[in-house]
Parts: structure tokens; C-alpha cells; sequence
């Protein structure tokens, strides 16, 4: 299990910015584009990116902020403790959860090739609330992962709920180890956990 964990964390660095501008009726060809996009903004600035933690932070920000669904996500992996939480919990953990989720994903972005992304010919149904793209991720040593997106369709279009890695939710093994925390432990804690690694503290 623990070696099923750093595969998701690795793939997860590489890939899980590609469906970000997934807003048109039919992911696929969104997902293609977000990705050579991406690309071409790392080639450009990577110098800066390199050298300025901030920089990419705001990138990485201004990419997937519009394109993700926070609320819905980091209520998912709060679970059953997000209807015991006051507004003002709730709206906390909401921002540590995200800006968690952007601080990792920034670090392993400067790795970022579109040339090691697959995406799947689309098999879903687009009419419907929720729908899955489907990739393969070739990471270190040639081996080749399986990485499913969840997305969910809202007024605004299609934003990323969920990445599925050769089967595991990244939002139920978040689930899992935040009920186990929260267990020994409180809301109030994680949240303030979250906080000081996010402001880059131990």
C-alpha cells in the first residue's frame, strides 16, 4: 500500500494539472489543449519558475483556480466531518485543503511533460452531472499508470473533482487519513496542520 502511495503522489505531480481548462461540452479535446498550453507556459518562464517558488505558486493559482472545484472537493474528503463543522470551519479547511493541494502539485510541476501523457479517446457520456477522462501517465523507468479524472459538469463547465491512479481515489485515501487525524485528534488541528505547512513551517 505505502508503494501504491508514492506511485499516486509521483503521477499526481506530473499529470494532474492536464484537465484544468476542461470547460467545453466534451473534456477530451479541452484536456489536449490545457495540456500543450501548460507546456509552453513552463518552456517560457522556466528560468523564473526555477528560482521563484512564488511564481510558480501564482501559476500553478491562476490555472487551476477557476478550473477546480474546491468546495465540492474538500467537502468529499472531509466527509462525515464537514456536517459537524461550523461555516467557519468548513470555509478554513476549504482554503488549507486547497492551497495544500496547489503547494504540492506546484512542486513536482517543473517536471511537467506533455510528451509522457496519453489521453484516452473519450467513452463517456457528456450529458451527464459527472463523466471520467481517461489517460495513460508514463512516469520514471518507463512504466506506464493508468490515471482516470473525475469531473463534475457545473454552469461554468466541466471542473476536475477527483484523480483516480491505477484505481485509487486521491480523494478517498485523503478521506481515510483525515478521518484517522481528525479521530485522534480535531478539525481545529488538522486545519492549523495545514496552515503552518502551507505557510512553509514544520
Amino acid at each position: 500500500m505505502h508503494i501504491m502511495l508514492k506511485i499516486i503522489k509521483r503521477a499526481l505531480t506530473i499529470c494532474v494539472l492536464m484537465p484544468l481548462f476542461a470547460n467545453a461540452e466534451s473534456p477530451n479535446p479541452v484536456i489536449e489543449e490545457a495540456v500543450a498550453i501548460l507546456d509552453r507556459e513552463l518552456i517560457e518562464r522556466q528560468d523564473e519558475l526555477e528560482s521563484n517558488d512564488e511564481a510558480l505558486y501564482a501559476l500553478v493559482d491562476e490555472i487551476l483556480l477557476p478550473r477546480f472545484d474546491r468546495r465540492f472537493a474538500a467537502q468529499q474528503a472531509l466527509g462525515k466531518h464537514w456536517r459537524n463543522a461550523s461555516p467557519e470551519q468548513r470555509d478554513a479547511f476549504v482554503t488549507e485543503f486547497y492551497n495544500s493541494l496547489l503547494r504540492r502539485y506546484a512542486d513536482g510541476l517543473l517536471n511537467f511533460d506533455q510528451r509522457k501523457i496519453v489521453v484516452k479517446a473519450y467513452r463517456g457520456d457528456d450529458t451527464k452531472k459527472y463523466t471520467k477522462v481517461k489517460t495513460i501517465v508514463t512516469i520514471d523507468g518507463g512504466t506506464k499508470v493508468p490515471v482516470d479524472y473525475m469531473l463534475i459538469k457545473r454552469e461554468s463547465g466541466w471542473l476536475i473533482i477527483d484523480v483516480i491512479i491505477e484505481g485509487i481515489s486521491y480523494l478517498a485515501t485523503t478521506k481515510e487519513e483525515l478521518k484517522v487525524e481528525i479521530g485522534g485528534s480535531s478539525l481545529d488541528a488538522v486545519i492549523a496542520r495545514l496552515k503552518r505547512e502551507n505557510s512553509g513551517e514544520s
